[in-house]
């Protein structure tokens, strides 16, 4: 990391000598940035600076490059410099002065890799954020997998990272639980029933928080069921509307117990569901700076301060009593309701209110990790921040797909509300948290995911995880070995013979170290953890190799010994680092 940073400085003297000959407009921004081309004939590093400042220059690229390379005088560090293609520059660095990136990674420890390219810009990461209806299930996972990860790659770039779960304690599907906890309590207190075609019918924890409402309550919270169901209209069951029912039996749910009440069988179910979720991503590694209550937004009055400052700005009008937002200004398919006829405001002006306050918390980006299935809603929330005066660009929406499981081959079928979906609990306690947090990052969000239980178990190189743990376990195994056999890691002496680590396999292990830190950088800017953890397994199948085709243990041969017990504490540093973002340990032993 630092030879690049080195050639880009570099480079950057080169361009302000081009500035003060006159050779280059001043005007003209540019940042010199290096890449490590895939094909090692094509350099340790490349950049296509020269295409970048050729057409400002007025001349063709290879001649920029030509250009930009004869005002690159201090080439420290570079071996040679080609000139390829249109007028890409790519540069050969100096074997010894490459070798130097193993002591600086050993030096640097468990920091190396991280970096202060954030330079301590606030980013709030609002993820999982799953209705505290029923435990999460491991498509909660993904998302709680992937947002973790994420936020904690921002932290080491050096961004000031706030993890925020976004309660939604206000919504209608927490009245439907209230509704479904409470006829289950009542079924407790010997009432015979029918139980809606809408409600949460899970004969685990709705029956479990209802029976500790029984020990609670007594019969407190009892009413005929003659009184609850008199004149409500037909079910779906029976040829009606499931959803015009179930908003019945709440609103008569409400009429009958009261406020108090009622709150006291909402919060019942709310507390209990929110306390698990909370324990359950604990397990999972997972932790929050704040946990914030979409009930808080209508409390402080921020949902009607938003909709008064849209309204203020002309994006909101009145039609048939309700008040609506005028997305299709802002490339939306229909305008949306941000407060109905009978006053009630949609989870939307939640949204909008919420994203609102995010921005006046002075965050400088912002980014949401949702459910593929949220992908319309991108477009309506990014409007309301524009029509709010707000730079929607600072939103990053991040989309995660479903996670199909796998056992011996055949899909493990799952549902949500009839009470057989498979739990992030349940998940985790047959694979583990480890298995279960890489498996969850192993593809690009956006992509399906086919999680196989039965290969996440597996102690074989066809894992993916075991096979990097094996790496790192395998370099400890080599270091326990040394007093055994009467040796002594002289670190220093290595040094002297880092000009003899002419092997292949040790030049294709430096090359892919060298590649970690911009790996880092690069998945952390684009939220890719994916990149991280096709990394790891490429340096870990360098490194199998090179064991499989080595000695390290040379007795005649003390210098060339330490160069490459050198070289594989450097790779067990940087599979340490790794698997440590990734959330998942690195043993010394399997």
């Amino acid at each position: 990391m630092e030879l690049k940073a080195r050639i880009e400085q570099q480079l950057l003297v080169a361009l302000n000598t081009l500035k003060a000959q006159g050779v280059l407009d001043p005007a003209v921004q540019v940042v010199p940035a290096l890449s490590v081309p895939k094909d090692a004939a094509h350099g340790d590093f490349a950049t296509n600076l020269a295409l970048q400042i050729a057409k400002p220059m007025g001349v063709p690229p290879r001649q920029a490059a030509e250009q930009l390379l004869a005002a690159m005088t201090d080439r420290d560090g570079i071996r040679a410099v080609e000139i390829a293609g249109p007028g890409f520059l790519n540069f050969f660095v100096d074997a010894q002065a490459a070798f130097a990136l193993i002591d600086a990674i050993v030096a640097a420890g468990k920091d190396y890799g991280r970096s202060r390219i954030g330079a301590g810009a606030k980013v709030q990461v609002e993820f999982v954020s799953a209705n505290p209806t029923g435990p999460l299930h491991v498509g909660h996972g993904r998302g709680a997998a992937y947002g973790a990860v994420v936020a904690d790659m921002l932290a080491a770039v050096g961004y000031e990272v706030h993890r925020e779960y976004y309660v939604n304690d206000a919504g209608r599907q927490m009245h439907i639980l209230a509704v479904s906890i409470w006829l289950r309590y009542l079924e407790n207190v010997g009432a015979t029933l029918t139980f809606p075609a809408n409600g949460y019918k899970s004969e685990g924890y709705i029956f479990d928080i209802a029976a500790a409402l029984k020990a609670e309550q007594g019969d407190a919270l009892s009413v005929p069921t003659s009184d609850l169901f008199a004149g409500l209209p037909l079910d779906e069951p029976q040829g009606g509307d499931k959803d015009e029912y179930i908003d019945a039996l709440i609103a008569r749910a409400r009429d009958l117990l009261g406020d108090t009440r009622y709150r006291i069988v909402f919060d019942a179910g709310l507390k209990s569901i929110l306390a698990d979720i909370r324990t359950d991503l604990a397990e999972f590694g997972v932790e929050y700076e704040d946990w914030y209550s979409e009930q808080s937004l209508d409390d402080r009055g921020l949902i009607d301060r938003a909709i008064e400052r849209l309204q203020a700005s002309g994006h909101v009008y009145e039609q048939k009593g309700a008040l609506w937002f005028r997305s299709t200004e802002f490339g939306d398919d229909k305008d949306r309701v941000v407060r109905r006829d009978n006053g009630q405001t949609t989870y939307f002006a939640s949204d909008i209110a919420y994203h609102m306050e995010k921005f006046d918390r002075g965050f400088d980006r912002v980014i949401d990790i949702w459910g593929a299935d949220h992908h319309g809603y991108v477009p309506r929330v990014k409007a309301a921040l524009t029509a709010l005066g707000y730079d929607a660009n600072r939103l990053d929406v991040s989309l995660v797909q479903f996670a199909i499981l796998y056992r011996g081959g055949e899909r493990v079928q799952m549902s949500t509300r009839s009470g057989s979906f498979v739990t992030l609990r349940e998940l985790r306690e047959e694979v583990g948290n480890e298995a279960a947090r890489f498996f969850y990052v192993m593809r690009a969000a956006a992509q399906h995911l086919d999680f196989d239980l039965d290969l996440a178990k597996s102690q074989s190189n066809d894992n993916p995880l075991y096979y990097i743990q094996y790496a790192h376990a395998r370099v400890c195994s080599v270091f326990r070995q040394l007093p055994l056999r009467g040796f002594v890691h002289d670190a220093v002496n290595g040094r002297s013979a880092y000009a003899r680590l002419i092997e292949s396999h040790e030049q294709a292990l430096f090359k892919r170290l060298s590649q970690y830190a911009d790996t880092v950088e690069r998945a952390a800017i684009g939220l890719e953890p994916h990149q991280l953890v096709h990394y790891l397994r490429d340096l870990a199948q360098d490194f199998h190799a090179y064991y499989n085709a080595h000695a390290f243990l040379l007795a005649e041969d003390a210098a060339l010994r330490d160069a490459r017990l050198n070289l594989i504490e450097a790779t067990r540093q940087v599979l340490a680092n790794g698997l440590v973002l990734l959330g998942v340990g690195a043993p010394e032993e399997m």
